[in-house]
């Protein structure tokens, strides 16, 4: 029985892993046969696991979305991630304080005490933000988030007047939720404050998606709150969540998260290399998406940093 149940795990891990497991590769994977692979799928089934079959030469199977939640695997530094992220979304969102909590309480609860005492050690007070911060309704983030994956008009009142839009994407720009987007009544681009909006139920027709003016929507956002006196804009992807990032960037500087714990960061600053060292300011790994001026800079900065550490190198400077 215990080695059946360990089983069980292990193949539920490797189900969440990735999409799709030809049949045969779980059998190698867990030293078992094609029979008792199936056998245990059916066990997973009963357990309330969505596992679906799926076609082709072996064959294979697939974990996909029930009605219920089920009890969920995660590795070392998903488990760690998941407690930081409950633990700062408040700062930002209205009305997921208690689920958090809870949320939390449970992840903790049945961690490792290796991976406790990290989540420990990071203890994070939820303050309300300054009234040029305001935090955004969860469930309008919700509606409008979902608009934007179903690709369907949003209709909404902002400031008290009706709207109609085909929204596009939804980002955090300097503490603030917005909502880049089509107004089909002014024909023509429009970002609007999320926590300014309020969605009309139900939402519009499907629409096709429009092109961007711009390469992406990290550039749109960046020409649309451009400052004239930062001349010098570069985008760098951080390995830390967006929520952590954002509180510590300045309003015309945009954070995009990409899940995983990573966010894409859209900043301006006075040069290149005051742009390089701005990104280097948080203790997280990262990677340069670009303009080139702004890898010359970091490389630059890079090297200037690795004299100035060589007491020798420094000391012959002067001299």
């Amino acid at each position: 029985m215990l080695e059946t149940s360990g089983r069980l795990l292990k193949l539920l891990s490797l189900l969440q892993a990735r999409r799709d497991w030809p049949g045969g590769t779980l059998a190698d994977r867990l030293g078992v046969s094609g029979r008792t692979v199936r056998r245990d799928v059916d066990r997973l089934r009963e357990l309330g696991y969505p596992v679906q079959a799926t076609k082709g030469p072996e064959g294979g199977y697939r974990l996909g979305a029930g009605a219920d939640l089920p009890p969920l695997l995660f590795d070392a530094e998903q488990a760690v991630a998941v407690a930081v992220a409950l633990q700062t979304a408040t700062t930002s969102i209205d009305g997921i304080e208690e689920a958090s909590l809870r949320a939390l309480a449970t992840v903790r609860q049945v961690m490792p005490a290796r991976l406790r005492h990290r989540v420990d050690a990071l203890q994070v007070t939820s303050v309300r933000q300054a009234a040029d911060r305001p935090r955004v309704d969860a469930e309008v983030l919700l509606a409008v988030g979902g608009a934007v994956r179903a690709r369907e008009v949003l209709r909404f009142d902002y400031k008290d007047a009706p709207r109609r839009c085909e929204p596009h994407h939804v980002v955090m720009w300097g503490g603030r939720w917005y909502l880049v987007a089509w107004d089909l009544d002014r024909q023509d681009w429009r970002t609007f404050r999320v926590d300014r909006l309020t969605p009309r139920t139900p939402n519009g027709p499907r629409f096709t998606p429009r092109e961007l003016p711009a390469p992406d929507v990290s550039s749109y956002i960046a020409q649309r709150f451009a400052s004239p006196e930062m001349p010098c804009t570069g985008t760098v992807i951080l390995a830390a969540p967006a929520e952590a990032v954002a509180p510590w960037v300045r309003k015309t500087d945009l954070v995009e998260p990409l899940g995983d714990g990573r966010c894409r960061l859209t900043l301006s600053s006075w040069s290149w290399v005051g742009l390089a060292a701005t990104t280097g300011m948080f203790d997280a790994e990262l990677e340069i998406v670009g303009p080139p001026e702004l890898r010359e800079a970091a490389l630059r900065l890079a090297q200037r940093y690795t004299r100035s550490s060589t007491p020798g190198d420094v000391e012959g400077s002067r001299r």
